[in-house]
C-alpha cells in the first residue's frame, strides 16, 4: 500500500487540523484529518457522518492522543465507493491508515463499529478497540425490509423521502417523530437540507450528500446478520459504550458483544442516544464521551 501526505493545515470549529491522505488498496484516497499530540488514535465515524462529525470529541481527546479523523470513501475528502464496495473495502481503508500513522487504537461509531470489529479480526495492528453501539444486526433485529423502499425513492431523487424512511428504519429522531404524519416529516427534512445547503461552509458535507451514502450504510449493517460469534477471535482490548437512551436494537447490539467479549469493559451513559459521542449540533455530548475513552486508552 502506499500513502501520500498533504502538506497544509486548516483551522475548523475552532481547532486546528493537518490535512493527510492514504491511499486503499483499491487505489481510492482516503482523505484524513490529524489533531492533538500522542499515541494514535483512529476514529471511524457512523452513517449520515464525516470526519468532522465527531470533531469536538477530537478536539477533547487532543492534548493526550494525535487523533485521526477520516472520511469513509463516498463523501468528504475520499474517493468513491467503487463497483465492488463491501466491508472489506472499508477494512482495507482503514488499515491504510493505520500503516500510515502507526496508530493502535480505533474507535468505531454505529456503522463504524461494524467495520471497526471487522478490522480487528484480521489487523493485528488494532491493539485497543472502543465501540459506541455497532449498529448490528442480531437475531434478525432491526428489520432491514425497508431498504427497498429507501433505494426506490433514492433512484427516483426524493432526498427527502429517502431519510424519512432511513430515519425511520433506523429508529433514530426524537420520539415526537412518531407522532408526526409521514408528509410533515418529508418537508421538515426538506427544509433541514435547504437551510444546511444556505449556510454551508467549505469543509461541510451536508445531508444532501450523505443521503446516498446510507444505501451503503445499510449494505454492511444487513451483512453483519450473523457475524457475532466470529469476533470472539479478535484478541484487542475492548470497551463497549452506549447510552440509555438509544433504540432498544443497538442497546441489544451492546448487550451481545457484552457475552462476546466477556472481560469487556462496559459504560453506559445515562440520558444520553445513539449521537453522544458526535458535536453538540448532532445532540452529543463529547465531553463525556471523550473522559471514557481518555480513561479506557491510556
Amino acid at each position: 500500500m502506499t500513502a501520500t501526505t498533504a502538506g497544509t493545515s486548516i483551522v475548523t470549529a475552532s481547532a486546528q487540523y493537518r490535512l493527510g491522505s492514504v491511499t486503499s488498496q483499491d487505489g481510492t484516497t482516503i482523505g484524513y484529518r490529524q489533531i492533538g499530540r500522542g499515541p494514535g488514535l483512529v476514529l471511524v465515524h457512523g452513517a449520515m457522518e464525516s470526519a468532522l462529525s465527531h470533531g469536538q470529541l477530537a478536539q477533547a481527546l487532543a492534548d493526550a492522543f494525535t487523533v485521526m479523523l477520516y472520511d469513509r470513501r463516498g463523501r468528504g475528502r475520499s474517493g468513491a465507493y467503487g463497483p465492488d464496495y463491501s466491508v472489506q473495502r472499508e477494512v482495507e481503508d482503514l488499515d491504510a491508515l493505520l500503516r500510515h500513522t502507526g496508530a493502535q487504537r480505533v474507535f468505531g461509531v454505529s456503522s463504524g463499529g461494524v467495520i471497526a470489529l471487522q478490522a480487528a479480526l484480521g489487523l493485528s495492528a488494532i491493539r485497543q478497540l472502543a465501540l459506541f453501539e455497532p449498529a448490528l444486526v442480531i437475531n434478525g433485529s432491526p428489520s432491514t425490509a425497508f431498504l427497498a423502499r429507501y433505494d426506490q425513492e433514492l433512484a427516483q431523487g426524493r432526498l427527502a423521502a429517502a431519510l424519512v424512511t432511513g430515519m425511520q428504519g433506523a429508529q433514530m429522531g426524537p420520539a415526537i417523530f412518531n407522532l408526526m404524519p409521514r408528509w410533515l416529516l418529508e418537508q421538515l427534512t426538506q427544509w433541514a437540507m435547504a437551510s444546511e445547503d444556505k449556510h454551508a461552509g467549505a469543509d461541510t458535507v451536508s445531508m444532501r450528500q450523505l443521503a446516498p451514502t446510507l444505501h451503503y450504510d445499510f449494505q454492511l449493517i444487513a451483512a453483519s446478520d450473523g457475524a457475532l460469534e466470529r469476533f470472539s477471535a479478535i484478541r484487542a482490548e475492548v470497551l463497549l459504550l452506549g447510552g440509555s437512551a438509544s433504540p432498544a436494537y443497538l442497546r441489544k447490539a451492546v448487550d451481545a458483544l457484552a457475552t462476546v467479549f466477556p472481560r469487556a469493559r462496559r459504560v453506559v451513559f445515562p440520558g444520553l442516544g445513539h449521537g453522544a459521542s458526535g458535536n453538540h449540533d448532532r445532540g452529543g455530548q463529547p465531553e463525556r464521551v471523550a473522559q471514557a475513552l481518555r480513561q479506557f486508552f491510556a
